[in-house]
Formats: C-alpha cells, sequence, structure tokens
C-alpha cells in the first residue's frame, strides 16, 4: 500500500498536469478568501504574520521561487526523491502568485503587490 507522500510524488511524475491542477487549488483557495470572504491579507494578516516577518510581505510566490532555487542550485536536492514534488509545488506557488496578482489588476485596477504591511 502506498503512503500519501508516495502516491503524491508519482502525482508529480507529469509534471505540466500536476502544476496546473496544483496551482488551480491554490489560487482558488486565495481567490475563495478574497472576494468571497472579503479578505485582505494587509488587513487580515498585519497583526500576526506582519509581525513575525517584521513588517515584510511574503507572498507565497517569494516561496515558490524559493524552492525553485534551492532545487536548481542544490545538485543534492536534484538528485533526491522528492525533486519532482518540489518542482511541482515551487511551480505552482510562484505561478499561483502571478496569476493571483494580475486578476486583482483586471478586478480591482490594483495588484496588492505590497512589499511591507501597512503602518498603523
Amino acid at each position: 500500500m502506498k503512503t500519501l507522500l508516495e502516491k503524491f510524488a508519482s502525482f508529480c511524475k507529469n509534471r505540466f498536469i500536476a502544476i496546473f491542477a496544483i496551482t488551480t487549488i491554490i489560487e482558488t483557495v486565495t481567490l475563495l478568501f478574497r472576494f468571497g470572504f472579503g479578505l485582505k491579507s494587509t488587513e487580515s494578516t498585519a497583526s500576526t504574520i506582519g509581525k513575525l516577518t517584521f513588517g515584510i510581505r511574503i507572498h507565497h510566490g517569494y516561496l515558490g521561487l524559493l524552492m525553485l532555487l534551492l532545487l536548481a542550485i542544490f545538485p543534492a536536492i536534484k538528485r533526491s526523491r522528492l525533486a519532482d514534488s518540489i518542482l511541482v509545488i515551487g511551480a505552482s506557488l510562484f505561478a499561483s502568485d502571478i496569476i493571483h496578482h494580475s486578476i486583482l489588476y483586471i478586478v480591482t485596477g490594483s495588484a496588492d503587490f505590497d512589499l511591507v504591511y501597512p503602518v498603523n
């Protein structure tokens, strides 16, 4: 019987489909929170995550880009069993962030790509 991690790794073998599927899921969740629940990250997370990051906004695209860079820089990671999973998750996070801010710009007129949280 395959473990959940093994099933995910197997799913990630077809990278394009996996990236597309996970990007769609991530973006659906972010749009649900933004437009469905009316939350804005600069307002909703400034008092919690904003304090942990010393006021610097950490977009999920940053985390995706970091994962892709680690995969490109370190050969040991590239050869690991998790390489496909890291690639898929990193690319999905990065793509979702780009899509998210593009949609925000089209719908609201502002990409809301803030580098820091607003000072109260």
